[in-house]
């Protein structure tokens, strides 16, 4: 039989036909192997460049030797940790294969073709996927142009403007990657309050751990108030356990009810609950990998207006930096270097570079490569 992707292509879910799957950051290993380089700096993935602290590491080695045995499907132990650290009922909390797995499977819960999402231009990538991979309609209001709110940031009031009778779910990343903005709590309190209760509001606060601003809202303790409202967190970034993939979802309990009937079986592996368990304890690694984060960013920041580059402020563990130029040709450029950053054209933002904050010494290498490529 003859086969072409065509023959395949028609076959598949209308959403997935137009589908662009999301591209990760460029392993350091496959860069190595292209360009004949040793020892390359890999600041593209908005990882923790310290690792998981010592306490989940030896939590994971730990339940190595169980390997065979299937995980526990529940997460019981996580599950009621995170009830105590949240001060909320387990029956309010789903584990996730990561966050992402929890935000495809709110998608999956809330949407089809005859609905519609709402989230903000310049938004993180998984939205548009998990929206268009189940058939529904993606909204997307125009960023802050700078003049009534921070520049790429998002503008509440042109979201609240695409909310209709057929729209279910709205996509807050708070703080947004990749722009590093962020949400102070009266406005984004205010927005959720004048949502339709039709409407499900999810608030994805990857980045939870670095915000230190006085204003940036805990959405968690709003639960109570706003049975519409998911709040998605993840141990992927200030807790440095990207490798092993468990997030989480907070919510009403009835909303996590129906989270957790699409949610896999034993979707969060043995190693990653009982690393998660440990590091919510090492409290005292937690917050130096947050202090060495701010003093990495000032170091970033600092070496950027010394080289005249405008930057988006960001209160994440990343900042986008303004290249001036193609910012596709600058990344290329640094590859040749040893340095792999975040080229984002595909969120509208062709002259600019995203830029993990890594260790001091990474960091320098990669603003001297910087500064070479811009001479160039």
């Amino acid at each position: 039989m003859s086969t072409s992707i065509d023959n395949f292509l028609h076959l598949c879910a209308p959403g997935v036909q137009a589908l662009q799957p999301y591209l990760p950051g460029k392993p350091v290993a496959e860069l190595e192997r292209e360009y004949g380089i040793r020892n390359a700096v890999k600041l593209a993935s908005n990882e923790n460049p310290f690792g998981p602290s010592p306490l989940a590491l030896a939590a994971a080695k730990e339940v190595l030797p169980d390997l065979s045995r299937y995980p526990e499907g529940s997460g019981y132990l996580l599950v009621e940790r995170l009830a105590e650290k949240h001060q909320l009922e387990p029956s309010c909390i789903t584990l996730g294969n990561g966050s992402n797995d929890v935000l495809d499977i709110i998608a999956r819960v809330f949407l089809t073709p005859d609905h519609e999402a709402v989230f903000s231009q310049h938004a993180f990538a998984v939205y548009p996927i998990a929206v268009q991979a189940v058939g529904a309609t993606a909204r997307i209001a125009p960023a802050h142009d700078g003049r009534h709110g921070a520049a790429y940031g998002h503008d509440l009031a042109a979201m609240l403007e695409l909310i209709g009778p057929a729209t279910r779910l709205v996509f807050i990343a708070n703080p947004n990657n990749p722009t590093g903005t962020w949400l102070g709590s009266d406005e984004l309190e205010q927005f959720i309050a004048a949502l339709p209760a039709h409407v499900m509001v999810v608030i994805d606060e990857a980045y939870f751990e670095y915000v230190e601003q006085a204003d940036y809202p805990d959405t968690s303790t709003w639960l109570a108030r706003f049975p519409n409202l998911i709040v998605t967190r993840t141990f992927s970034k200030a807790y440095g356990l990207a490798g092993l993939r468990i997030g989480y979802a907070l919510s009403h309990p009835d909303v996590a009810g129906l989270l957790n009937r699409v949610r896999q079986p034993f979707n969060v592996n043995s190693v990653a609950q009982a690393a998660a368990l440990a590091a919510l304890d090492d409290v005292d690694y937690l917050q130096q990998c947050i202090m060495f984060n701010r003093e990495g960013m000032t170091q970033l920041v600092t070496g950027f207006e010394t080289l005249g580059l405008s930057y988006i402020k960001s209160v994440g563990n990343f900042v986008a930096v303004d290249t001036g130029r193609s910012g596709a040709d600058v990344f290329t450029a640094l590859l040749q270097k040893g340095v792999i950053v975040r080229p984002v054209a595909n969120y509208g933002m062709p002259g600019h570079l995203r830029v993990t904050v890594g260790r001091s010494e990474e960091n320098a290498r990669f603003l001297g490569a910087l500064e070479l490529v811009l001479r160039d």
